[in-house]
């Protein structure tokens, strides 16, 4: 039992961050109806944006410190917001009234794209991400072992939550956002500029990479330029377990697909971690393609 708590522990901290990319993946895809697969990018983007703040944040800030970490997640939200917006901008905005399949191209593109520039600029070589907040380890709780990093990672995560909650269900531009992902036609016929709407998608979704991108470089503290290709690929699975376009959907399928990696990861199948998400997904597209929250979508012909 005591071992089962502590898988539970590492995967609820590992899965949170599957959520946080996930859900930039559904609210694009509940909005255009597609699929940005340049998101895992973003999300090193993020990391590596922590890694060059961090030293300057340091020269104003005591480090490592809960506000000092804070900045850092702010700063690097902020530019992968921006990158997410200028992706949109540059990208896909002229595609829009294309086929999704030159979306979807573009996407890979795109992807591509950010990951050769991180090699170029960053440097193929793995980094060590510098410590953001104070380290320590709860020992002898029912004989776990708890990091305060877990700890913070949980905390972060549902506070981004609540946050993305509140921004969808009780402010005006996610009233638009629900609007658009509902009828596009009419709401933009409703006098609602699709344009800024969509923007602001990108820019949300992008600033929860970011933040994913920093907590997982705090759980593990080696980052590179292709550290996003299999955290995006799994956030993308989760995504379609959970239902994609569905936001509560996407957070639920990363927590259950993180867990049950860490599940794998520890025990005589471990060999299997990387290929239980994409099982995953195999088996909800074949048992409910509508993944676990999602709804049937009618299509008239």
């Amino acid at each position: 039992m005591t071992e089962f708590l502590q898988q539970l522990i590492n995967g609820l901290a590992f899965g949170s961050i599957l959520a946080l990319i996930a859900l930039g993946y559904t609210m694009v895809y509940g909005i255009l109806r597609f699929i940005n697969f340049a998101h895992g990018d973003v999300f090193m983007i993020g990391a590596f944006a922590g890694f060059y703040l961090a030293p300057r944040v340091a020269a104003l800030v005591p480090m490592p410190s809960i506000l000092g970490g804070l900045i850092v997640m702010a700063g690097s939200m902020a530019i992968c917001a921006i990158l997410g917006i200028l992706i949109e901008r540059i990208a896909y905005r002229p595609l829009r009234r294309g086929t999704k399949l030159a979306v979807l191209i573009t996407s890979i593109g795109v992807s591509l794209f950010l990951e050769y520039a991180g090699q170029k600029f960053f440097g193929a070589a793995p980094r060590r991400f510098p410590a953001l907040i104070p380290s320590y380890s709860i020992e002898n709780i029912g004989g776990l072992s708890v990091s305060s990093n877990q700890i913070i990672v949980l905390g972060v995560t549902l506070a981004l939550l609540i946050v993305l909650r509140f921004i969808v269900q009780k402010t005006k531009i996610g009233t638009a956002m629900r609007a658009l992902s509902f009828n596009p036609e009419a709401a933009s016929l409703m006098g609602i500029n699709t344009d800024v709407v969509i923007s602001f998608t990108f820019g949300l979704g992008s600033a929860l990479a970011a933040a994913g991108g920093i907590l997982f470089a705090i759980l593990y503290p080696a980052i590179d330029p292709l550290m996003g290709i299999m955290p995006g690929l799994k956030a993308f699975c989760a995504a379609v377990l959970g239902g994609i376009g569905n936001l509560p959907g996407a957070a639920l399928g990363g927590v259950i697909i993180g867990t049950v990696e860490i599940f794998v990861a520890g025990s005589k199948y471990s060999t299997y971690r990387d290929a239980i998400a994409f099982a995953i997904l195999i088996l909800i597209l074949l048992v409910k393609p509508s993944g676990l929250l999602g709804k049937k979508d009618i299509e008239k012909v």
